[in-house]
C-alpha cells in the first residue's frame, strides 16, 4: 500500500510537493527539488507536460523517485494518448513500482510551446479513472483479462473556486463513482469560500486535500486571475504582495502561504502545496503553518 493512501486512510492530515520535469535530459535539479521534500510530505507529484510545455515525461522520473525511496504521484493527462497507450502507460507506472495516479484530461496544446501539435483526448478524466479502476480490476478497457493486475491508488483534481461550482460537485461525484479515492484541488486563496465548497462535498466521504500555489509577486497573482480558469486571488493578497520589496518576497510567500493553511486545515484532510520552483521554502511553510 502506498504511503499516501496508508495515511489519508488513517485519518492523518497529509502534506504533498510537486516537482516539474525538466524541458531537456538533465534530471539533476528535478531530482534535488525532490530530495528536498524528502522529510517534509508524504507524496510528491510529477506533472506531466505542465502548461502543454514539451518535456521530459512524468513517467521516467516518477521511477527515478521510486529508485530513491521517495514516493511520486504520477500525473496522467489523456491530452497526448490515445486509450491503448494512456492504459499501456499505467501498467508500466505500476511494474516501475509507482502506486499513486492522478488522473487528468490536460491542458489544451494552444497554451503551450507547440500550438501546432495535434490534441488526442480520446479519453476525458472521468474515462481515465474508470480505464484505470477497470485495470484495478484486472481486465483491460475492452474487456480482455489481464495478466497480472495493479492496485492503484487513483486521485483526480476539483476547483472549488470554480464559478459556478456545481458542474465542478457534479463531475466530483463522477469521478468517485470511477474510481477516484482522493482529490487535489485547483489553487485556493480564500478559505471561506473553499469552506463553503467542503460543506457542499463532505457527502462523498472522499479525502480532499486543498491545492496551494506558492505566489512570488503580485503580477504571478493577476496572471493567474486573468489566464488560469478556477484560480481566483483576492485584491488584498496582491496588494499585499504588491507593496513587498523584492527582497523580501519569499518571506511574504511563506506567511502568506502558513496563513492559507492554518485556516484551511480544518476543513480537509491534507494540503497539497505547488511551490514552482521555490521547494526550498517548504520546510518554513510547513512550520510556519504549525504542520510538523
Amino acid at each position: 500500500m502506498s504511503k499516501l493512501r496508508q495515511a489519508l486512510e488513517d485519518g492523518k492530515f497529509v502534506v504533498s510537493g510537486e516537482i516539474g520535469p525538466p524541458k531537456g535530459t538533465n534530471l539533476e535539479k528535478c531530482l534535488e527539488d525532490a530530495e528536498r521534500l524528502r522529510s517534509q510530505v508524504v507524496a510528491i507529484n510529477v506533472t506531466d507536460l505542465q502548461s502543454a510545455v514539451m518535456r521530459i515525461g512524468s513517467l521516467v522520473v516518477c521511477s527515478k523517485l521510486v529508485e530513491r525511496g521517495l514516493e511520486p504521484v504520477y500525473q496522467l493527462t489523456c491530452r497526448d494518448r490515445n486509450r491503448l497507450a494512456l492504459q499501456s502507460d499505467l501498467l508500466s507506472a505500476w511494474a516501475l513500482g509507482i502506486r499513486n495516479v492522478l488522473c487528468l484530461t490536460g491542458d489544451h496544446p494552444i497554451l503551450g510551446d507547440h500550438v501546432e501539435a495535434k490534441s488526442v483526448y480520446d479519453l476525458d478524466s472521468v474515462q481515465l479513472l474508470n480505464a484505470a479502476d477497470t485495470l484495478n480490476q484486472g481486465y483491460d478497457m475492452a474487456g480482455h483479462e489481464l495478466d497480472g493486475k495493479p492496485d492503484f491508488f487513483l486521485g483526480a483534481v476539483v476547483t472549488p473556486a470554480a464559478d459556478p461550482v456545481e458542474p465542478q460537485i457534479i463531475k466530483m461525484g463522477k469521478k468517485i463513482q470511477a474510481g477516484a479515492r482522493f482529490f487535489q484541488t485547483q489553487a485556493i486563496y480564500e478559505p471561506s469560500k473553499f469552506e463553503q465548497f467542503m460543506n457542499q462535498v463532505q457527502k462523498f466521504e472522499v479525502p480532499v486535500m486543498a491545492g496551494l500555489v506558492v505566489l512570488k509577486s503580485a503580477a504571478m497573482a493577476k496572471f493567474m486571475n486573468s489566464n488560469v480558469a478556477g484560480i481566483s486571488v483576492p485584491d488584498s493578497i496582491i496588494v499585499e504582495m504588491g507593496e513587498t520589496k523584492r527582497e523580501d518576497r519569499k518571506k511574504k510567500a511563506v506567511e502568506i502561504s502558513a496563513r492559507i493553511i492554518r485556516k484551511v486545515k480544518p476543513l480537509c484532510q491534507g494540503v497539497h502545496i505547488m511551490a514552482l520552483g521555490w521547494d526550498e521554502l517548504v520546510p518554513e511553510i510547513i512550520r510556519e503553518a504549525e504542520l510538523d
